[in-house]
């Protein structure tokens, strides 16, 4: 009876062993089957526009600060901001009462002057004194003609008056001007180019500019000026660019992208879709296949031309890319390639 359990339960754990072996090649054959399908792209070479680009704020061409040498009361004011003015225009007139006094006193000295000429004529003054007399003229004459200058101050540019800073009998202090005109045709920007760019930059360039305020619309200017020295603390170098604004929709104070062309680099391109954002950080990063496994290697990027991008670093001319199924990846995992 014994013998007869014991042949039943046999076969039974036979069955279990056999089942259990089975299940055990079943999974490694599962693991086998498991690697992570990939699609990789070659990567090459080419020639990339080196395009810089740089923040700058708008200013004007030409700015003037309107103003008497002296303290003074404003008698009159005559324009007003936004009005647009010629060279030589009238903006204000300043109290009269130190020019008057001056023109009385030349007056007076050009009478005497007269006077001890006609005497020196006939030898009845000494040269000394017909000297003094006429130094005292020449120096009231420079100082009516400079209070006569202050006293109308005029425009010495063609512009537009961008700020009034007193109104009429106001006492002029010295702290602020009376006035300030701009010139805004042309309008200029600065900016500070690398180094590494200097033999690239030259004048006459051609710049693409956009303003904020104008969206995506491009405005076309000139390099006019490349300072010829580097500042040894940001190792750049200051670049004045001019913009026509014979419409004067630019004005200054307005925030603006400046693209640059500096010529072309042999850089790797890879496809957008090869790279990979590191959490938690800016690095990007992408997956490079070799002998079966794949490399988790950082990247620097260039410039993105609609879904590619140039390489500064991190990928090789020939290398071969992972552009699908690289959220499954770690770095040197085996990986299976498909079409």
């Amino acid at each position: 009876m014994k013998t007869s359990k014991m042949l039943k339960v046999i076969p039974v754990a036979s069955i279990v062993f056999l089942m259990s072996c089975t299940g055990d090649k079943s999974k490694e054959n599962t693991a086998v089957e498991e690697k992570v399908k990939v699609k990789l792209e070659t990567v090459h070479l080419q020639e990339v526009e080196q395009v810089a680009e740089f923040t700058a704020t708008v200013t004007a061409n030409i700015s003037n600060s309107i103003a008497p040498q002296a303290p003074v009361r404003i008698e009159k004011l005559h324009v007003e901001v936004g009005d647009r003015v010629n060279a030589g225009q009238l903006l204000a007139t300043m109290d009269a009462t130190s020019l008057q006094q001056t023109k009385i006193q030349m007056d007076n000295q050009e009478k005497e002057f007269s006077r001890i000429d006609e005497l020196f004529k006939v030898g009845g003054v000494s040269r000394s004194a017909w000297d003094a007399q006429k130094t005292a003229l020449e120096v009231s004459r420079t100082i009516y003609n400079n209070l006569l200058e202050n006293n109308r101050l005029q425009s010495p540019i063609a512009g537009i008056v961008t700020a009034r800073n007193y109104d009429n009998g106001d006492l002029y202090n010295g702290a602020t001007p009376v006035y300030t005109v701009e010139q805004i045709n042309p309008v200029k920007l600065m900016i500070n180019i690398s180094e590494g760019y200097f033999k690239h930059v030259k004048k006459g360039m051609d710049v693409a500019v956009r303003l904020d305020v104008y969206g995506d619309e491009s405005f076309e200017g000139k390099i006019h000026l490349v300072h010829p020295t580097i500042d040894p603390a940001t190792r750049t170098f200051p670049v004045e660019i001019r913009i026509a604004n014979n419409d004067q929709r630019i004005r200054p104070g307005m925030f603006s992208r400046v693209s640059l062309s500096l010529g072309t680099m042999n850089h790797v391109v890879i496809p957008d879709q090869a790279v990979v954002k590191q959490a938690g950080s800016g690095d990007r990063y992408v997956y490079v296949y070799k002998d079966g496994t794949v490399s988790y290697e950082k990247v620097i990027l260039g410039r993105r031309m609609d879904n590619r991008y140039e390489v500064n670093s991190g990928v090789n001319d020939g290398d071969r890319v992972v552009i699908t199924g690289q959220s499954r990846l770690t770095n040197g995992m085996e990986v299976e390639v498909v079409n």
